[in-house]
């Protein structure tokens, strides 16, 4: 089973984007629905995906749980919810006890956007990382680098937690800097219970000239870093299309994985998603 674990889906008609409203944002201010994704889907063989938030606002979870309930392809949600409420355990409850709370499998908060550095080490944060371990499900860090000394305090105080990685937490790839970045992610690759997506990394470089080479030593990076069994792709779709359309994010991550034994693509293309969010 081919699995794409990170995509998204929104409909302006129903809430905003505020992060798509400058003019180079362009090509995605659009709505994107589920029925937009099946045929470049099908078309690159996948057959479940997972569908990420957008958005840090509570209605968006329930609406992508209805998507999965009603859909054959997305086969699990990460969602949001507010870590620093008080009831935050409670929320998670009512929300996989609701419609398609079967389809939650994790959360995700835009750490990137926090101006605090040390954000995912605030008691109240760390306290609602805690409950959604509890809860059975997955923590996205959506991070970048100056963000994971941070990550990996966190993740050492959390060992119950798993945590994914978004997007190998935004290398600098459009100056092909490695240095800082490559020394971080080591570090938290170090921690067993920390996987990370072959994701996003079309849209940290030159959108407009990129190529699988410009790519390759930030894959290479994570693939020793972490292994094929703790690595996995995602499109980032339709974000991805401010530099690629679907099917060409596909074709690079299979032209990067070209030179690993069938058991392991396989795992990268599917088996580590199957197993990190239940498909």
């Amino acid at each position: 089973m081919i699995v794409d674990a990170h995509h998204h889906l929104w409909d302006l008609g129903v809430r905003d984007q505020g992060w798509i409203t400058d003019p180079p944002m362009g090509v995605i201010r659009r709505s994107f629905s589920v029925g937009d994704l099946e045929p470049l889907a099908a078309a690159a063989g996948v057959s479940k995906t997972v569908v990420v938030q957008t958005v840090t606002e509570a209605g968006e979870t329930p609406e992508l749980l209805a998507v999965a309930e009603g859909s054959e392809l997305v086969g699990a949600v990460v969602g949001w919810v507010d870590l620093t409420a008080p009831d935050v355990a409670d929320v998670l409850a009512g929300l996989s006890g609701g419609h398609g709370g079967g389809w939650l499998r994790g959360i995700r908060h835009q750490v990137q956007g926090e101006p605090d550095p040390e954000w995912l080490c605030r008691g109240d944060v760390r306290r609602g990382l805690v409950e959604v371990g509890r809860a059975g499900l997955v923590y996205e860090l959506l991070t970048v680098p100056g963000q994971l000394p941070a990550a990996c305090r966190t993740v050492a105080a959390l060992p119950d937690v798993r945590f994914v990685v978004d997007h190998c937490s935004k290398p600098p790839v459009a100056s092909g800097e490695l240095g800082e970045w490559a020394e971080l992610i080591r570090s938290l690759a170090e921690y067993e219970n920390v996987f990370c997506k072959v994701s996003g990394l079309v849209t940290e470089a030159d959108w407009a000239n990129w190529t699988v080479a410009d790519l390759r030593p930030y894959f290479e990076v994570v693939l020793d870093a972490f292994g094929p069994e703790r690595l996995m792709f995602g499109s980032d779709w339709p974000v991805c299309l401010l530099a690629a359309g679907y099917a060409d994010v596909f074709g690079a991550v299979g032209e990067l994985t070209g030179g690993l034994s069938e058991v392991e693509r396989d795992a990268v293309f599917g088996g580590t998603a199957v197993g990190v969010y239940g498909l």
